[in-house]
């Protein structure tokens, strides 16, 4: 440890600024304001004492345990290296000020690891869909888009090279995908995007494929991609991958994540009481308690591994290369490992299976079962309405959620410009102006047609000549025009 300072002393009171000099050389009275030099001195001990901070961390992270007496030399120099590997990791930790459990700051794969018992999935995880533009409607989960974007990245690359006429290797793909995304690509993504759209590439394992320096021999076993496409898609005789086609496969990509997640969604609605069923055709939008970054991963499909021979041989020089370097039980292990044919299945994706209902609340006890199962029934009604709305039904069904409010604005608007009627334009501005939230006056004009649809009789819109005309009749009851309104809403909604 080093020895202790004492940095919290004040300097010695002679201690002074030296005399700055001129540009002739000569000296000139320092000229700082009264304080600033003892501000000066303070942030240079501020310094110190966090260097001195610094020092201690490192010493107390230093004390790691000590080497066993009968180790073998072997056994001491390899521990010593994982000791010195260690205490280079702490000092760089120590160092940066990062913490044990940082993380760092982007995604290296489609899906985290498997949380431990008891913990949550990232927040930017959870609630991706918090910060998307259009409605929720039918969302995907996090793993699925990130899968999503994998397909369009890698089918851009693989469309480039097919279209020059390259081989596409996976090697090529998966640095193109990684740089596009910087996120880790494996081969796992690759048998996944096969089980979700399997037409979309046709894999081979091949060989004397020119590797350009990429740590690969000429011939070892590449997996190769090439797209499926139609006889009609053709370029000077020759298969041809457009701009059109890769969006129309970037569609069936999504649509296909779609109907998994649809195949989950409809296993869980099974399990409900009582049991509902919905038809795929007319679902917009998931059950409320249905957790979609719940849904299992996708299963990848199975890849085509080269010949057996081959992976043997392979399999082989990495047991022989390896050998003397490695424990009696390593090299066994390396060597059954080696005779074993490598398996890899593709099955349906599990259902994720929801938990059985819980029983009848004890505050429910002495109401009539024929009861509780009308309620259940009717509440299954509206949330089966409320799943299948179409997104039309559901921007009007918004609408006359605001038109309560908007009733008193826009008899407000007419008093203070004391006009029996107002252009169309003025009467949105108006009221754009005084609406609580940010609208544009495109969707303020829908809004005041739809209160003309509601209520002929409050208000009115005629057009002349080239203007359009809103008139409302300030004689009405403000408390019946908003009953009316309300009336209205609760009406849409129950249909």
């Amino acid at each position: 440890m080093p020895p202790s300072l004492d940095l919290a002393a004040d300097p010695p009171a002679s201690t002074t600024r030296s005399p700055s000099r001129g540009q002739d050389g000569g000296t000139q009275p320092d000229t700082a304001p009264p304080g600033t030099t003892r501000r000066l001195q303070q942030e240079d001990l501020a310094g110190l004492r966090c260097r001195l901070r610094r020092v201690n961390t490192l010493a107390q992270l230093a004390q790691l345990p000590p080497i066993p007496a009968g180790a073998s030399a072997d056994l001491r120099s390899r521990l010593e290296r994982v000791r010195q590997l260690e205490l280079r990791i702490r000092e760089k930790k120590a160092g940066s000020g990062a913490t044990p459990g940082a993380q760092p700051s982007g995604d290296t794969g489609v899906a985290a690891p498997a949380a431990e018992a008891g913990e949550k999935a990232p927040a930017y995880q959870r609630f991706h869909t918090l910060a998307q533009e259009q409605p929720p409607g039918l969302t995907l989960p996090y793993k699925f888009k990130v899968l999503a974007e994998m397909f369009r990245s890698m089918d851009t690359i693989a469309g480039m090279l097919f279209n020059r006429a390259e081989t596409i290797t996976f090697a090529k793909v998966k640095q193109g995908v990684q740089d596009m995304m910087r996120k880790q690509f494996e081969e796992r993504h690759v048998g996944q995007i096969k089980a979700v759209y399997p037409t979309s590439y046709r894999l081979r394992q091949e060989k004397n494929i020119p590797t350009f320096g990429n740590g690969l021999k000429k011939s070892d076993y590449q997996l190769t991609l090439e797209p499926v496409l139609g006889e009609e898609e053709k370029v000077d005789g020759r298969p041809h991958l457009s701009a059109s086609r890769l969006l129309e496969r970037r569609k069936e990509f999504n649509r296909n994540l779609v109907n998994i997640v649809k195949q989950h969604h409809k296993a869980f609605l099974a399990t409900l009481t009582p049991p509902m069923v919905v038809p795929e055709e007319k679902l917009t939008r998931w059950h409320p308690r249905f957790k979609v970054d719940e849904v299992p991963d996708i299963s990848p499909a199975e890849l085509p591994q080269p010949p057996q021979e081959d992976r043997l041989t392979t399999a082989q020089e990495v047991l022989s290369t390896a050998r003397g370097m490695l424990t009696p039980k390593m090299e066994k292990a390396l060597a059954n490992l080696a005779l074993r044919t490598a398996e890899a299945g593709a099955g349906e994706p599990v259902v994720s299976k929801a938990p059985s209902p819980a029983s009848t609340s004890s505050a429910l006890k002495g109401v009539s079962q024929a009861l509780l199962e009308r309620i259940r029934a009717k509440e299954a009604q509206k949330l089966q309405a409320l799943m299948t709305r179409d997104p039309q039904q559901e921007e009007r069904l918004a609408m006359l959620g605001r038109l309560p409010a908007m009733a008193r604005i826009l008899r407000n608007v007419f008093v203070a410009e004391k006009k029996q009627a107002l252009t169309m334009e003025v009467a949105c501005a108006r009221m754009a102006d005084s609406y609580d939230a940010q609208m544009p006056p495109g969707e303020m004009e829908k809004h005041l047609r739809l209160f003309a649809e509601l209520l002929p009789d409050w208000v009115g819109i005629h057009a002349i000549r080239t203007d359009t005309y809103i008139k409302l009749d300030k004689g009405k009851d403000l408390g019946l025009v908003t009953e009316r309104l309300t009336k209205a809403a609760k009406e849409a909604e129950a249909l």
